[in-house]
């Protein structure tokens, strides 16, 4: 396993950017009147998840507290086509997945992110062609959307951690790139060159401003930085989320409702959601349920994993701490200080190691730029 050290709390802020950049959104858009107020609630989609899924599912909290499964699909569909490298085989997968917990108080939050080639047992679903998946005992976890869809994914999740997901939000490809176009491009830092031919990202050492494309291909770079693996691809994503903070931060979107408008369509446009969130109302409840987390409520973390003894491209959760974060979540308690204390590094910051490549069947089985 790479070196570990504590996360930096400037991190901790991907969630607070998620949702009070759409709280801001789809409150001005009420606020444009009835006829905006409709096009963003057109744009939403939904699914029908607890329907999919019936009542066999851990039982809903009843203390306050919740969780919202946060995935980033790698589907090609549509305007996903020719975006960030690799191919999927006209499939997709969550390329990104964070577990959500908010606190009974709604005053703090706990992010879990959930490596996509962890190995789990995914049970048994519905494919998307609606014909029964069976149970594996062994299988990469971002495979329970490829075969089955969000419900498939949301079960998987919930089988992991224990913990019913009682939300669920699905950003794309698309959706993320014309959300860093809205924003007018996003400033990033990385003390080593990263070229990674699989994305397609190739940036010398420094400070460089990102369009929606190349941030794109940076929250998907792996093979070019550190050590190639998934965890340091994670570390990107979180600092892609503090750059998007800065950002985000100098608009004064509340003072510009074309700007707002804007970003409020891309965005929309771009999510899939459980059916009780595909509205303009609900994402504005769940916002402003959440107003009281800021940086210092948020806590931010990868899911402790080790590599597996049978494939050491693929890893496996690290007990007991995995247990042990996960236990702490179900009895809504913080996150275990020893989770916290021995998070990845940013393969940016660092020399790259050797053992960046992959080999040539590894990259074939996760598309290319996964």
């Amino acid at each position: 396993m790479p070196e570990h050290r504590k996360e930096r709390p400037a991190g901790r802020r991907g969630l607070r950017i998620t949702l009070f950049a759409l709280a801001a959104v789809v409150l001005v858009a009420a606020g444009l009147g009835g006829l905006a107020y409709w096009k963003l609630n057109r744009n939403l989609h939904g699914v029908d998840i607890s329907g999919q899924l019936g009542s066999a599912r851990p039982p809903a909290a009843t203390d306050g507290s919740f969780n919202l499964l946060v995935l980033g699909s790698d589907s090609r569909a549509g305007a996903n086509a020719s975006l960030a490298g690799g191919d999927t085989g006209g499939t997709a997968r969550s390329d990104t997945a964070m577990v959500v917990h908010v606190n009974q108080t709604h005053t703090a939050a706990s992010v879990v992110s959930i490596p996509r080639d962890t190995l789990v047992a995914r049970p048994a679903c519905t494919g998307l062609d609606g014909k029964p998946v069976p149970a594996v005992r062994s299988a990469m976890y971002n495979s329970a959307f490829e075969v089955g869809g969000p419900a498939c994914a949301v079960k998987t999740t919930e089988q992991l951690t224990g913990m019913r997901m009682d939300h669920f939000v699905e950003l794309d490809f698309a959706g993320f790139a014309s959300l860093i176009d809205a924003i007018g491009g996003v400033d990033v830092t990385t003390t080593v060159p990263i070229s990674d031919q699989d994305s397609g990202l190739q940036l010398p050492a420094g400070t460089h401003h990102l369009g929606g494309q190349q941030a794109l291909a940076f929250v998907r770079t792996r093979h070019g930085v550190g050590d190639g693996s998934d965890l340091g691809r994670i570390e990107l994503q979180k600092q892609m989320v503090k750059a998007m903070l800065g950002r985000i931060s100098t608009l004064g979107l509340a003072t510009d409702p074309v700007a707002m408008w804007t970003l409020g369509d891309k965005l929309t446009k771009s999510l899939t959601t459980d059916s009780d969130l595909a509205s303009v109302n609900s994402l504005v409840g769940l916002a402003q349920t959440l107003k009281h987390i800021g940086p210092d409520q948020l806590t931010m973390v990868t899911l402790p994993v080790g590599y597996a003894l049978s494939d050491p491209n693929r890893v496996v959760p690290k007990n007991p701490d995995a247990q042990q974060l996960w236990a702490a979540l179900r009895a809504d308690r913080p996150v275990p200080e020893s989770v916290v204390t021995e998070q990845p590094s940013n393969p940016a910051d660092a020399t790259p190691s050797p053992s960046a490549s992959v080999n040539a069947g590894e990259a074939a089985l996760f598309g290319g730029a996964e």
